[in-house]
């Protein structure tokens, strides 16, 4: 499988006033065409640094990297404007790009449609529920046509219930739309729910202490949801738990 991003003994270095910090060292990591990456490890490993460097918001000290396609980021906030509907939310990353084409209105109407926000769509934020939100600012990411989604713990600010429901939502545009994406998260479910490969990053200065191919036994299709009840679900948590455990004494 060709990888589509690649991160090459890629290493991060932050200077202050006491010194350097030293967040990334020596990483290699790949993201293969047509998966999901999950990126786990203990506060402060530099999970965010890492898609930082990918959307080229950080430089990398040294090493290399390889992104074959466009990359688009969604946020832990929603970051919606409450005072544009809906569909004007989707369509603010078009007008900064200035790329609103008809074809462009056209797709975006076609996501709300299928992805049940049509009717919506002259409605306000304030309107909405946290996982309706979260599937508009979905949708505002997949207007601009990334390649590749970057996914910063995107459901944190949602509560247990609604998070279940929403990674479900979110896990089946990703496949229907055919992206590729790479969730960081701390929730350890969550992340071997979404996952295809899991890489575990040691305590920082962060490398790839360990890499998980997951591999579940499901009945019919794949989701987060029918993902939690593979028999193989508990075993792939319990070796996640120890390797952060390990940080967290």
């Amino acid at each position: 499988m060709q990888p589509i991003i690649e991160l090459i003994d890629v290493s991060k270095s932050f200077y202050t006033n006491e010194g350097e910090i030293v967040v990334l060292k020596n990483l290699n990591l790949t993201l293969e065409k047509g998966k999901v990456l999950g990126i786990l490890g203990p506060s402060g490993s530099g999970k965010s640094t890492i898609l930082n460097i990918l959307t080229n918001l950080l430089k990398p000290t040294s090493g290399e990297l390889i992104v074959n396609g466009k990359i688009g980021y969604m946020f832990q906030k929603d970051n919606l404007l409450e005072w544009r509907t809906i569909k004007d939310n989707i369509m603010i990353g078009l007008e900064i790009q200035k790329k609103i084409t008809t074809e462009a209105v056209e797709k975006i109407d076609r996501l709300l449609k299928v992805y049940d926000l049509w009717d919506f769509r002259n409605r306000f934020p304030r309107e909405l529920s946290g996982g309706m939100r979260q599937r508009v600012a979905l949708i505002r990411t997949l207007a601009t046509d990334p390649d590749i989604l970057l996914l910063d713990e995107p459901f944190s600010a949602l509560d247990y219930q609604t998070r279940l429901i929403v990674s479900d939502d979110i896990y089946k545009i990703i496949k229907q739309e055919n992206k590729d994406a790479i969730l960081v998260s701390h929730d350890i479910s969550e992340i071997i729910a979404m996952s295809d490969t899991i890489a575990v990053l040691s305590k920082r200065p962060a490398t790839i202490k360990n890499t998980y191919q997951i591999e579940l036994t499901v009945d019919g299709e794949r989701t987060p949801l029918t993902s939690r009840n593979a028999p193989e679900f508990k075993n792939y948590f319990d070796k996640l738990w120890k390797e952060l455990e390990i940080y967290a004494k």
